[in-house]
């Protein structure tokens, strides 16, 4: 027997954390978990789910007016934020319930309480139990990043924002990333007047130019306001409760609520981490190697927790990769290449592969493929917003090396396609597929 109280102590019970535990448990190892909020994460708590579903919620704004194009009798509709808050909420508690259910199933030794790493070998947890373990996993996720300045106590943030009393009239929200334009979607299906500010002069940096732009244009149209280089000075609160937000280069704004989405920085501060030597980098993330281990040998690190792609799937992948490795025999390394990733705007945004520009600075030559066009629904319901799709291919080897889609179900579309870039299919493969008809997809095989 070991002479350790656990041979895996995991810090935070988010996604990666959670896969990381079960897995190494089914291996045969006696794991605990400490979690101090709620068991799932930011993903299941307060980010990608919570948010898909309010997705949803804003969809019928726009569909239950084209639904009288289809012939359907709908009358006016009242939208009710309380009632959609707290179904998405219960939907929430029943998803970590899932999400306990599977740690207890496995055996897993779960602390709802804060637990710091005490030393290489050692954690403490709150109330100043210390528990040694063989190995230490820290997987405490990502928090969102609010810049310093006067009345930032004002705004609230991705975590906060699925909790509102009620809904705002007025939003603005900082930042030009994936949560921002999403959250500047909802708010705005939802009737409240949206103002995106950006510091920078780009949305979805990172994102085909292409693409972005669409975006930008669509938005645009649907009354979404956008103020570019404009970083914030000061926000103050007036007497009735709402805010004045004071930007340089711009008017005041006065608006409900604002809300900052100026991305995420890894949640690693009070962890302990430094101080028994795991090294950081400038922007605190663990530094990790391929096998997901910190310079200290008996501590790990997977998830946004070391900024390498901050998502789910991955965080997933790095923990099934640990726990497969450490505890199963079956050395396992995480492929980055070729991820895809979605943005749930309206409409939304489906990527995967190199950029136009991304081909271009490392592969010169290339051929690019575009199709623009209105779904056979918005064309019904007199909507003139367009999709579009675009393929990227190495010239040389005819290879297709990136895809990128904005329009209805992009993300839905985009993950099989992924299948056939992530495989180095090529564009005559593309070709040689015969469409699948009336669809939006069949796009993707009869670019000319």
């Amino acid at each position: 027997m070991s002479n350790f109280d656990y041979d895996l102590f995991v810090i935070g019970a988010g996604s990666g954390g959670v896969r990381a535990s079960r897995i190494a448990a089914s291996h045969g190892a006696r794991v605990a978990v400490a979690e101090d909020y709620r068991v799932g994460g930011t993903c299941v708590i307060r980010g990608c789910v919570p948010k898909k579903l309010l997705v949803y919620g804003a969809h019928f704004a726009e569909d239950l007016k084209d639904a009288r194009h289809f012939g359907w009798d709908v009358p006016d509709c009242k939208f009710d934020w309380d009632r959609l808050r707290d179904n998405v909420q219960a939907e929430v508690t029943r998803l970590e319930g899932l999400y306990g259910q599977t740690l207890e199933n496995h055996k897993v030794t779960v602390f709802k309480t804060r637990a710091t790493i005490a030393g290489p070998q050692k954690v403490r947890l709150a109330d100043g139990t210390e528990l040694t373990a063989e190995r230490i996993l820290v997987a405490t996720g990502g928090w969102p990043h609010v810049p310093e300045f006067p009345g930032s106590e004002h705004a609230i943030t991705s975590n906060e924002v699925f909790h509102l009393d009620k809904l705002p009239k007025r939003v603005v929200i900082a930042g030009g990333g994936y949560i921002a334009n999403e959250f500047a979607g909802i708010f705005n299906e939802f009737g409240s007047k949206v103002t995106i500010v950006n510091r920078g002069d780009t949305i979805l940096r990172g994102y085909d130019e292409q693409i972005r732009d669409r975006l930008l244009q669509i938005s645009m149209t649907k009354g979404i306001d956008f103020k570019f280089n404009a970083p914030f000075e000061k926000i103050v609160q007036n007497d009735d409760g709402t805010l004045t937000v004071h930007l340089g280069g711009c008017e005041p704004i006065v608006a409900d609520a604002v809300l900052v989405a100026a991305g995420r920085v890894p949640n690693t501060k009070g962890v302990g981490l430094e101080e028994v030597g795991v090294d950081l980098d400038d922007h605190g993330a663990i530094k990790v190697d391929e096998s997901n281990q910190s310079s200290v040998p008996s501590i790990y690190a997977v998830g946004d927790v070391t900024n390498r792609i901050q998502l789910t799937p991955v965080a997933i992948r790095e923990g099934q990769a640990f726990a497969d490795s450490v505890f199963g025999g079956k050395p396992t390394v995480v492929d980055y290449q070729n991820v895809p990733s979605a943005v749930f705007s309206h409409p939304p945004i489906g990527a995967v592969g190199m950029t136009e520009a991304e081909a271009r600075n490392k592969l010169g030559s290339i051929r690019v493929y575009t199709s623009d066009f209105r779904a056979m629904k918005n064309v019904l319901a007199g909507r003139n917003e367009r999709a579009l799709y675009k393929m990227v291919v190495n010239a040389a080897t005819d290879q297709v090396v990136g895809l990128h889609m904005i329009g209805p179900d992009a993300p839905e579309i985009l993950q099989a396609a992924a299948i056939a870039v992530k495989a180095g299919l090529t564009k005559a493969d593309f070709d040689n597929t015969v469409a699948l008809h009336p669809s939006m997809a069949e796009e993707l095989v009869l670019l000319k």
